[in-house]
């Protein structure tokens, strides 16, 4: 008899995962890769973060740790909610985690029970809907356009409660700067999402993880306006420390006792190490500001180069490392001209599958958190490829 295999792993892979790897063999067989498929920045970590590495590794301070994270790195994160926001949040609130991978879990678990509604638009990251779909949460789908910006709106959550009666949202999760969009919630539009949650009982997810990359619109954090979300961080993303897996969240009080519970069962505690070398990072804007400028730079550059290319309908990119492209005018199987441009060109892209899967077949994501040097390779070659066609 063949044995069980749960239902809940069968879940859709993460496409930019899979072409990642088709890079790699790509470059195993000889060939040159331009990667722009991956939200990965090409910078190493902070030089304070390494130089903070090496003296933990020196001193030999790496074991378990708390479950919520080391109380220095607590008041780091604490300190940096009143520099950036002028915010006081308690140290007590916030959770260390493996990556805000981690923190996607530990929030679905606490907040959300199986049979849940959660509401996210299409275009988002595919992780909301997978990590749900895997403990049981229904997720909610709502289909943003450019009309929105790609994000969500009252008026979207409104209609959708209209033309499912007697059905319950109990969770809402929003993301600015977007993956993959780029969008950024300003303050009105931020508050006005936190109001409508507040007044229907919907429970306030926010991912943060690419604030501190925005191109002159600033982006809020969901605590200025409601101070019982669950807001999510990373240090892979601004602080350049991708492999570091680390992550953290600022809880509310009526789950914080549960999140670190099952932080303690599921994770035990988030890499010492890492967190140890994470505390320097706040002392490092010099440095991650440089960093923030190569993205504006490089974001110019897709911005002018790819309409030569054909790639000409374009969200605004107000944040994070990310172009969205709708490239039905060239064809109607992203995954297809995906493939088609990594063998030709060996610029790697990916298909919009992966972050919307009913129409994503016809948008790609650019990322340029890359070195400017093969944006500028990737943009030539793209006008070429689409100058031979």
């Amino acid at each position: 008899m063949p044995l069980k295999s749960a239902r809940r792993g069968r879940i859709p892979p993460f496409f930019v995962m899979e072409v990642m790897r088709a890079a790699c063999e790509r470059e195993q067989a000889g060939g040159t890769v331009l990667h722009l498929e991956v939200g990965q920045p090409s910078t190493p970590a902070p030089a304070a973060v390494i130089a903070a590495a090496h003296a933990a590794l020196d001193q030999d301070r790496i074991g378990y740790t708390d479950a919520r994270g080391i109380p220095p790195l607590h008041a780091a994160i604490a300190a940096h909610y009143q520099a950036r926001y002028g915010l006081t949040v308690a140290p007590e609130r916030v959770v260390v985690t493996t990556g805000s991978s981690g923190a996607f879990v530990l929030a679905f678990l606490a907040a959300f029970d199986p049979g849940d509604r959660v509401a996210m638009v299409a275009p988002g990251y595919p992780a909301y809907r997978h990590i749900l779909s895997a403990i049981g949460v229904r997720p909610v789908v709502l289909p943003a356009t450019a009309a929105t910006r790609f994000q969500p709106t009252q008026a979207m959550l409104d209609a959708w409660l209209a033309a499912n009666p007697g059905v319950a949202l109990d969770g809402l999760i929003i993301a600015s700067p977007s993956n993959p969009a780029g969008t950024v919630l300003d303050a009105e539009e931020m508050a006005a999402l936190a109001d409508w949650a507040r007044t229907h009982g919907v429970r306030l997810v926010s991912d943060e993880i690419y604030h501190g990359i925005t191109y002159g619109r600033p982006a809020s954090t969901a605590l200025t306006v409601a101070d019982d979300a669950i807001v999510i961080n990373s240090f892979s993303k601004y602080f350049s420390m991708t492999g570091w897996r680390l992550g953290w969240m600022v809880v509310p009080a009526d789950l914080a006792r549960s999140i670190e519970c099952l932080a303690q069962n599921l994770f035990i505690s988030a890499p010492a190490l890492s967190q140890a070398a994470a505390v320097a990072a706040f002392s490092c804007e010099p440095e991650l500001q440089r960093h923030v400028a190569r993205y504006a730079l490089n974001r110019r550059l897709l911005l002018e180069g790819l309409p030569a290319a054909g790639f000409d309908r374009l969200a605004p990119a107000d944040g994070a490392f990310y172009i969205w492209a709708d490239v039905s005018g060239v064809t109607d199987n992203s995954e297809d001209l995906c493939r088609t441009l990594l063998a030709e060109t060996g610029v790697a892209i990916t298909p919009g599958i992966d972050f919307d899967a009913e129409r994503g077949h016809r948008f790609v994501r650019f990322s340029y958190a890359g070195a400017t040097g093969d944006i500028e390779q990737a943009v030539t070659r793209l006008r070429q490829w689409r100058g031979g066609r």
